[in-house]
This record gives structure tokens, C-alpha cells and sequence, in this order.
């Protein structure tokens, strides 16, 4: 949605229809299905079972971290993205699979970015992100833990610019906006966000090596007592809607400069409304009602990953027969 929210969880997070070209929406729908589809291609050839109920878990945490809006200058708020953490975890197609299916539940079923831009809000958001993160982590991969960590803050941060710098680019193409005013105002003010993102993976990342050594490249992997590591992301998942009506109730980077810019007028509204401004509508704008729908929207997240994973395997499986 486009108005400014009433309470602090609600979050603006994408593009809105209204910003960008008919033409330019359909080229980035066209590029994000071609990658999707590739990234289905790729993880089935390279089915790891063990990825299932991580790739869950992610996508349930990457969803409500996005909820947690951060304050930075200039009364403005920053958001994790998410794309660098899934693809230097599970790996970069992995990763583009779940990061589609967090923006296409966000847009679907909260309204929370444009139904004609969804293609372009999954390229930058889920696909470039993935890319670029991954792309530059991978060189460090077998360093030394210090030099990963700082390796991972760097792609986290990169990965942002990335996404702002091509977002800016698509405002230029459709008309919104001239690059030379766009292109500093999004690329200065997510420069700073990039630095939230780069804490955030960073962090998460740590917790996994404990978790899952084996997923980090751990020479030594220690039993990791059943299920309890998916019970502790779980947990972590649900601290973090649980701070959603803590979460900064300022303009998100895109927001901000759209409203600075003078475009924010050109903004669509969804058609539909199910679950708008992630609020439960029988319960109104209410902390508890955003909690509620954060805790609906990671688990349908969270279901909807699980599904296609087992799927896949099942059309590996029947392949690998046949042959």
C-alpha cells in the first residue's frame, strides 16, 4: 500500500505498480521467469535433501526479518532484503527459489508490492541479489572464519547497491524519474541501509554455523541433536514478528525518495485486499493483528517452499528412474 502506515510493523517494502513501464515490467517478468527456471532446473539436478527444512526455515525468517524496518538518517527506514543471506547459505539457485517465493507471497497475499512489477521486485529483490551476494562471497568460501564473515558483510552490502542501482535504472527507463536525480538518491540512502543488511547476514550466518556447520563448510561436523536447530530457527523467526510493532514506522529507501522525488503519486493500489498492510482485517491495525499476520505469512512461506522442494525431489526421483 501506498499510504503511510499507522503502526510501526507495517512495512513498504517493493515496488508499486504505477512506477515502472508496461514494457519494462514485461521484460523483467520475462528475465525473472527465465532464472526461475533455471534455478528449478538446477536444484533438482542438485537435489540435497538435507536442504528442505532449511530452505523452510529461511524463507519463514527472511519474510519476518523483512517486517523489522530499521530507522536510518534522514527519517527513513531500512529493511533486510535477504537475497545474499539465502544464496550464501543454501547456495544461489537454492536461494533464488526461496526469495521468489517470499516476494510472490508478499505480493499475493499481503499486497505488498505491485502485481505487473512483481517480475521486476523478484529480479532485484530475489534474483540480483542472490547473484551478487553469492558472486563475491564465493572466493572466500574456504578462508578463514574472519575473512568469511568480512567477505559475507561485503557481498550483503554490495548486494543492496546492486538492487538499488538497477531500480533506479528501471525509475529512468519507464519515465518516473531522470537518472541523474534518481541514481544518487537511491544509491546514497541504501548505501546506509546496505550496512543494516551486512549486520543482519553477518549475524545470521554466525547462528547457522552453529547450528549447521556442514552447510558453512566446517572441516569437523558435529551431531546436531535432530531437529533442534530448525526449533531454534523457528524460534528466532518468531522473536523477530514478535518485534514487528517495534519496527520503524518511517519510509522505507524506495518510499522516501519516491515522496522526495515527487512520484509517489504514481503509485497503484492492489485490486484486491486479503491481508493489506500485513494486518488481519477482522482484527484491525493492531499490534497483534500484524504479529498474527506475520505469523500467517511465514508459515505459508514456509509451506510453500517445503512443497516445491519435495516436488522437485519427487520429479528427480521419477527422472533418475526413467533413466
Amino acid at each position: 500500500m501506498l499510504a503511510q502506515p499507522f503502526f510501526p510493523f507495517i512495512p513498504q517494502l517493493h515496488i508499486p505498480d504505477g512506477f515502472l513501464s508496461l514494457a519494462v515490467a514485461a521484460i523483467f517478468w520475462l528475465l525473472s521467469l527465465v532464472f526461475v527456471a533455471v534455478g528449478v532446473h538446477k536444484v533438482q539436478k542438485t537435489f540435497n535433501e538435507r536442504l528442505i527444512p532449511l530452505m523452510g526455515i529461511m524463507a519463514a525468517f527472511i519474510f519476518a526479518a523483512q517486517m523489522l524496518n530499521f530507522p536510518v538518517a534522514g527519517g527513513t527506514s531500512g529493511h533486510l532484503l535477504g537475497g545474499a543471506l539465502a544464496a550464501i547459505v543454501l547456495g544461489p539457485w537454492a536461494g533464488i527459489l526461496v526469495m521468489t517465493s517470499v516476494i510472490a507471497v508478499q505480493a499475493l497475499l499481503f499486497q505488498d508490492g505491485g502485481l505487473l512489477v512483481m517480475g521486476a521486485n523478484i529480479f532485484n529483490m530475489g534474483i540480483l541479489t542472490a547473484l551478487v551476494g553469492y558472486g563475491l562471497y564465493r572466493p572466500f568460501a574456504a578462508s578463514r572464519r574472519t575473512v568469511q564473515m568480512a567477505a559475507i558483510g561485503v557481498a550483503a552490502w554490495f548486494s543492496v547497491m546492486a538492487a538499488a542501482l538497477l531500480t533506479s535504472l528501471q525509475l529512468w527507463l519507464s519515465g518516473t524519474s531522470t537518472l541523474n536525480v534518481v541514481l544518487p538518491a537511491m544509491m546514497g540512502v541504501h548505501a546506509l541501509i546496505g550496512l543494516g543488511e551486512a549486520l543482519i547476514t553477518v549475524a545470521a550466518v554466525s547462528f547457522i554455523r552453529q547450528a549447521r556447520p556442514d552447510l558453512m563448510g566446517a572441516k569437523q561436523v558435529r551431531e546436531q541433536g535432530g531437529w533442534g536447530w530448525v526449533a531454534a530457527g523457528a524460534a528466532v523467526t518468531l522473536l523477530a514478528l514478535l518485534l514487528t510493532p517495534f519496527a520503524s514506522a518511517d519510509p522505507d529507501g524506495l518510499e522516501r525518495v519516491a515522496i522526495n522525488l515527487g512520484f509517489m503519486h504514481a503509485g497503484q493500489d492492489a485490486p484486491y485486499q486479503l491481508l493489506p498492510d500485513y494486518t488481519i482485517p477482522f482484527l484491525g491495525e493492531s499490534p497483534i493483528s500484524g504479529i498474527l499476520a506475520g505469523l500467517v505469512g511465514a508459515a505459508v512461506v514456509a509451506a510453500l517452499v517445503v512443497l516445491m522442494v519435495h516436488l522437485l525431489r519427487r520429479s528427480s526421483t521419477l527422472t533418475n528412474r526413467r533413466a
